[in-house]
């Protein structure tokens, strides 16, 4: 996030890591428009309750899961989520100013940051928060660990995970144009029980249940309720 707010033209702090003297903490917000608190969600509020407040300075957590409270003790407390996935700083920074999605709450500041970054911004209320960013998990993370899942079940049958990079893409484009429930494709689309079962019986045993689970929801997807 520094590097890309330096890019586009915002004046940076050095940035506080761990090992910062509490004192800098502590006056982290003098002579400063926004502060950022970048930490695991668990840490925010202790980082923003160790730095003391300025009427002038607004201070923003990172946290998608977290709502205004982890930082309102501030006299101008915010929220931004960059919807945007950062495998490491370089391609974060990248990415941060290509166009993606933003989740705000609090602060008008935050809005002006992703304005800056040529993203567009989003409300997400508090009582929403936890909801959102578990979304948003799914969306990613549990994503990457299904491909993981295929890539270790095509191994085993003697095919390289490259070879369904098309499909991936293909497929994540059909959701984007068409919506989840109009995108899917295959066995669990069709009512067809018979070759989910066959799936089941030839993949290794500590791959099943993942299989049958998300079996459960394609099939929920396309309207059919019993089960496998």
């Amino acid at each position: 996030m520094a590097a890309a707010l330096g890019q586009v033209g915002w004046h940076l702090h050095p940035v506080l890591g761990r090992s910062a003297p509490a004192s800098h903490i502590a006056q982290a917000a003098v002579d400063t428009d926004l502060v950022l608190i970048a930490t695991p969600d668990a840490a925010v509020p202790e980082v923003a309750a160790a730095i003391e407040p300025c009427a002038t300075a607004v201070v923003a957590h990172l946290a998608g899961s977290l709502g205004l409270d982890a930082v309102g003790a501030h006299p101008r407390p915010a929220a931004l989520h960059p919807l945007v996935s950062m495998p490491d700083a370089a391609i974060g920074a990248r990415r941060l100013q290509s166009g993606g999605w933003f989740a705000v709450a609090g602060d008008p500041l935050v809005r002006e940051v992703v304005a800056d970054l040529g993203g567009r911004a989003f409300e997400v209320a508090d009582a929403d928060r936890a909801a959102y960013h578990a979304a948003a998990v799914i969306a990613s993370n549990h994503l990457v660990a299904l491909l993981g899942q295929a890539e270790r079940i095509a191994s085993g049958a003697g095919v390289p995970f490259a070879v369904f990079g098309d499909l991936i893409r293909a497929t994540v484009d059909n959701v984007e144009e068409l919506g989840p429930a109009a995108a899917l494709t295959g066995p669990a689309a069709r009512g067809d029980l018979d070759t989910i079962r066959r799936h089941i019986e030839a993949i290794a045993p500590a791959e099943r249940a993942a299989y049958e689970a998300m079996s459960q929801q394609a099939r929920r997807l396309a309207g059919h309720e019993e089960s496998v």
